[in-house]
């Protein structure tokens, strides 16, 4: 069995992790339902919506890999 030398992250750490990849999962859904959704309820020109998800996915990808190099993990 593998142990860890690192002390045990408190809950509130587990609590922030827990939310970072919530909000990771949040900001791709809903990038890839503003580029693949096309009865979206938005009066958006299909540029923007594309545009638009294409940031979403990027910025949820940002938030990941700042998730992974805090060391919440």
């Amino acid at each position: 069995m593998y142990h860890r030398n690192d002390p045990q992250k408190s809950p509130f750490g587990r609590f922030l992790f827990v939310l970072g990849f919530a909000m990771f999962i949040f900001y791709m859904v809903l990038g890839l339902g503003l580029i693949f959704w096309n009865d979206i309820p938005l009066s958006l020109d299909k540029t923007y919506r594309y545009t638009f998800g294409g940031f979403l996915i990027l910025y949820s990808f940002l938030r990941l890999a700042k998730l992974i190099q805090t060391g919440r993990y």
